[in-house]
């Protein structure tokens, strides 16, 4: 079993990471630039990539959540933090992040006016505090499997 519990917490780390970027520092900005695409149009369409995006997070939580406590990864305090750094912001973009951005894209695309807000810079600043958690958890991650294997 030593073979495989660190390679795929591993690989369940570096997809998660791929889809962050691809989604959170490209699709997200990139869309409103593509001609003919209008804010309500773009919003739209954020809302349903967002919402799908949240829901792959959470299948790769749970994975490496059953990995976590399934294969009994040896880990440091540190290590323990960011491997869960992750599930911990995941949580509050679940329950209060992307609700109230959900419900300011909805009045936009509704055409009402809609006051000034951080919630994007939030949601910008939890996605890049969380690929770097997710960084440090695949890097430690690899010295653990590199640990193992040495034994």
């Amino acid at each position: 079993m030593k073979i495989i519990e660190y390679p795929l917490a591993i690989g369940v780390v570096f997809l998660w990471i791929g889809f962050v970027c691809a989604i959170s520092f490209m699709e997200a900005w990139l869309k409103f630039r593509a001609p003919g695409i209008t804010r309500p149009l773009g919003l739209g369409i954020g809302r349903l990539v967002f919402s799908a995006l949240n829901k792959v997070e959470w299948f790769f939580a749970l994975i490496l959540l059953g990995c976590y406590f399934f294969f009994k990864l040896k880990m440091s305090l540190v290590g323990i933090i960011f491997y869960f750094g992750p599930l911990f912001l995941l949580v509050l973009q679940t329950v209060w992040l992307l609700p109230a951005l959900d419900a300011r894209a909805e009045l936009h695309i509704k055409g009402e006016s809609v006051p000034r807000s951080n919630l994007h810079i939030y949601y910008v600043g939890f996605e890049l505090i969380k690929f770097i958690f997710l960084i440090c958890s695949g890097v430690n991650l690899f010295y653990l499997l590199e640990a193992e294997l040495l034994n």
